[in-house]
């Protein structure tokens, strides 16, 4: 992956920021269960991306510029549909040809899985590792969609398989589901085979999750099941500020203890609620959705955007009131700020973060902060501006220090060094809506979370 490099404000200099290298499968889970890993230890950031039409609407060209602009932001995961939702089996992709012969998922056309080898071979070259959902939830669940459900648990088998022994080799993560959930005990038996059968062709070689419906959860379904590796939930796109740090909160306290995230927040420029007049979500709920989420013990996190997802153009009508072109819509601000925050967390030992709320003493807040600790770190996310009293001496060292962490740009404000043995006071630097507060043991040396910029005055004892 390229070297982003940003300018260092403090010094005038040009500083080059690198994000962990993704070295490809296969991914691992840590060994306290709640991250992800890469063979050979270095932490996996889950930075999802939802493009689940990637497959199906793109060709070669374009699915080329997709992939290199999301590599560039700092995404590590690409959420792509294999048998898509908008007429995935019936309705030819971008290069002409369905991805079944007659409808039927033991008969797949070679011609079809050849562009999945492109853009999955493309992903691979650029650093970055395919969730593969085998289908979407509709051809196993017709609960609403064009499906048609085509699925039983013999051909999920056999699907699954194909899959599995094709891509044995590839940077890969299984997410069965597709914005569905086991409502019969066949949709559980077309799940179970589906995911027995990628396990078989694969040699159980890759990680694997399930994608439910909005407001749903993998674990109310599998979690006991042994090839669930990863929980799921989609917080969805129903209302602002949804609590999604509950839910998980929620499966971070499972027992057996597995790795969950969000994988379906509120979309940027999506209208709430599906209804323009209630608004748009803009990237300030991105933001807000994915710091709660991740230092509420999240393992990663998907974004989506609503344009990107169906992958708009002129071609294609709009879906639930979709406004912008795919390739206008990759600039939208929030796919940056993501890597923004993907590099604040690379930028110290996250897998070593717990959530803890012990560590705000309180304060005069509109909205939920979340906080968390880490080995000679802690970061606290303040969705709103405000003030907010720190317990101090919760992590190592005499002194700590201190900075504010600017989600919009990647800025971070040094605020000091501090005793250790007491509380403090610490308010945002300016109005802008939400900061991120990280302190650490100073001793550690840990570098700056993002651009520096020294600003006084910014706590009080």
């Amino acid at each position: 992956m390229k070297p982003q490099c940003v300018p260092f404000v403090s010094f005038m200099l040009l500083v080059c920021v690198t994000f962990l290298p993704v070295r490809g499968q296969p991914l691992k889970i840590s060994d306290n269960k709640h991250y992800l890993i890469q063979e050979d230890g270095t932490p996996f950031f889950w930075l999802g991306d939802t493009a689940w039409e990637l497959f199906h609407r793109l060709d070669r060209e374009e699915a080329t510029q997709y992939l290199q602009d999301r590599a560039d932001k700092g995404f590590t995961v690409i959420q792509a549909v294999v048998l898509a939702e908008f007429n995935g089996i019936t309705e030819p992709n971008a290069q002409g040809d369905l991805p079944l012969l007659n409808n039927d998922p033991t008969q797949p056309n070679e011609a079809y899985f050849e562009h999945v080898d492109f853009v999955v071979d493309k992903a691979e070259a650029l650093g970055m590792v395919v969730g593969m959902l085998p289908t979407w939830g509709d051809k196993f669940n017709k609960r609403w969609g064009l499906g048609p459900e085509v699925f039983n648990p013999e051909n999920a088998y056999t699907y699954g398989e194909f899959l599995g022994n094709r891509y044995q080799d590839k940077p890969i993560i299984w997410i069965l589901g597709g914005d569905r959930i086991p409502e019969e005990e066949e949709d559980f038996e077309i799940i179970r085979a589906m995911a027995s059968g990628l396990a078989a062709g694969d040699n159980n070689t890759h990680l694997m999750t399930y994608h439910p419906m909005g407001g749903r959860n993998s674990a109310e379904f599998f979690h006991q099941e042994e090839w669930l590796d990863i929980n799921m939930f989609q917080s969805g796109h129903g209302e602002k500020n949804i609590p999604n740090y509950t839910m998980t909160a929620h499966n971070y306290a499972l027992t057996p203890t597995k790795p969950t995230l969000d994988g379906e927040p509120n979309y940027e420029d999506h209208p709430i609620n599906w209804k323009p007049e209630n608004g748009w979500f803009d990237e300030q709920d991105v933001r807000q959705a994915a710091y709660w989420s991740m230092l509420a013990g999240a393992c990663g996190h998907t974004y989506g955007n609503h344009n990107i997802w169906q992958m708009l153009d002129d071609e294609h009508e709009p879906v639930s009131f979709a406004r912008t072109p795919w390739p206008q819509a990759m600039d939208q601000p929030g796919a940056a700020q993501m890597g923004y925050m993907r590099e604040l967390f690379e930028s110290r030992p996250f897998t070593t973060l717990q959530p803890d709320l012990s560590l705000v003493n309180g304060a005069n807040t509109e909205k939920h902060i979340q906080a968390a600790r880490g080995d000679g770190f802690l970061i606290v996310y303040l969705p709103a501006h405000e003030n907010v009293d720190i317990a101090m001496g919760k992590i190592s060292g005499k002194k700590v220090s201190a900075w504010w962490f600017d989600p919009r740009t990647g800025d971070s404000v040094n605020i000091g060094k501090l005793k250790n043995n007491k509380s403090y006071t610490f308010r945002t630097p300016n109005e802008e809506k939400d900061w991120v507060l990280v302190i650490d043991d100073a001793s550690r040396n840990y570098p700056p979370p993002g651009q520096e910029r020294w600003l006084e005055d910014q706590v009080r004892q």
